[in-house]
């Protein structure tokens, strides 16, 4: 399958001013399989309307964020998470002269492989995939894209550009990497055989990421009860902000809804802002003036040490008050059960898969595919199904 770059370069819809280090659709190396350019798009927005219309995608509004779908309407899930890191990875983007619809692309597409129940989910199909390849879900998303979606009559996936499927990539073994560059030599596993950095857009929307996770994994805590605020003011980063709300804002004492969103609004600003200025001064300082010269000079779109350095507590901090809260803890215990229970019946029974699946010659990569690909609630039915128990 060879790379085909799109030969035409079309100005309908695009930036106006790019740098001279960010991705530029007119000089994409191109999809696996050959297609006529776009009348009305470039490269990069033919890919991010792609992701948009897809099955994965639609699927994300129903799997688990940091809590269940059932568990409440207003938390964050899958779907929200991503938009939200669409929207401060092009902030920041288009502060930068990086490619915005790139940026977008990715963040839309980068947790399309993500399992239902979270990371429990994913946890436990690595587990029973030991032997078997193991279970990435950075590896999955690409997978989904390259081969799981069905849309297009002359090939599988939705055959997105280098660069997107770059970025949907973001953490690699070494085993699976050179995996897939046997099956695509120079293609998107190199760099993680070389050592080599992907382009700005992409390390921009794995650093957005943290950042939404963060905050809104903040908000969604206290929305729960399970954090408090005079938790989450010991922790530094958060309560900077809010003593300066509350210096600004000293009616909002009575309003503590009102004054945790300005607090997280004013910590998710600064972030941003200090992405962007580290970012330029990371530029000049060491002369890169090209896009090749960015991918070999280690990573460039970061915090500043103190920046990294709080937001590393907050992660921390959240990991041990919020993930590992003895509610959450259950309910993950539950989760793992299902989806432990499901890849054993799957592997007992192909035939209780979809024909597509259960005449696969990889029977467990293909149920660990099926499971991946389902959303929280529909594992919890096709599990009391196959097992006549109901959890959750």
């Amino acid at each position: 399958m060879a790379m085909y770059a799109e030969s035409v370069a079309l100005s309908i819809g695009s930036q106006s001013s790019l740098s001279a280090l960010a991705c530029d659709p007119a000089h994409s190396r191109g999809r696996r399989f050959a297609e006529a350019p776009a009348p009305t798009r470039n490269a990069f927005q033919r890919d991010r309307d792609r992701i948009v219309h897809s099955t994965a995608f639609r699927r994300l509004v129903y799997k688990t964020q940091v809590f269940l779908n059932h568990e409440g309407d207003l938390f964050r899930t899958r779907l929200t998470h991503s938009l939200e890191v669409a929207q401060l990875g092009r902030s920041i983007a288009r502060a930068l002269g990086l490619n915005e619809d790139l940026v977008e692309a990715v963040a839309l597409a980068h947790d399309l492989g993500h399992t239902p129940f979270g990371h429990a989910g994913q946890d436990v199909l690595n587990e029973c995939m030991t032997e078997h390849g193991g279970f990435e879900h950075n590896l999955q998303s690409l997978r989904v894209v390259d081969q799981l979606e069905e849309r297009y009559p002359a090939f599988d996936g939705l055959n997105l550009s280098f660069e997107t499927r770059e970025g949907v990539l973001k953490h690699c073994s070494r085993a699976n990497a050179e995996q897939l560059e046997q099956m695509e030599p120079g293609g998107v596993g190199r760099r993680f055989i070389d050592h080599t950095q992907p382009s700005l857009e992409a390390q921009l929307c794995n650093l957005a990421d943290a950042i939404a996770y963060n905050a809104h994994d903040i908000d969604d805590g206290v929305r729960s009860g399970l954090i408090s605020m005079e938790q989450l003011l010991q922790v530094d980063l958060f309560a900077d902000y809010h003593q300066q709300t509350l210096a600004e804002h000293p009616g909002l004492l009575a309003k503590p809804r009102r004054l945790l969103y300005e607090s997280i609004r004013r910590m998710l600003s600064d972030q941003v802002y200090d992405v962007i200025d580290t970012t330029r001064r990371a530029v000049a300082y060491l002369g890169v003036r090209t896009l090749d010269q960015a991918r070999l000079a280690g990573p460039l779109v970061a915090f500043s040490p103190s920046m990294k350095t709080r937001s590393i507590e907050l992660k921390k901090f959240l990991f041990a008050q919020l993930y590992r809260h003895p509610q959450v803890m259950h309910t993950t215990g539950q989760a793992q059960q299902v989806v432990r229970e499901l890849f054993a019946a799957y592997v007992a029974q192909p035939s209780e898969m979809p024909i597509d699946f259960a005449t696969s010659a990889d029977l467990h990569r293909s149920v660990a595919d099926y499971i991946a690909g389902m959303t929280d609630r529909f594992a919890l039915r096709e599990h009391e199904r196959l097992t006549g128990r109901k959890l959750l």
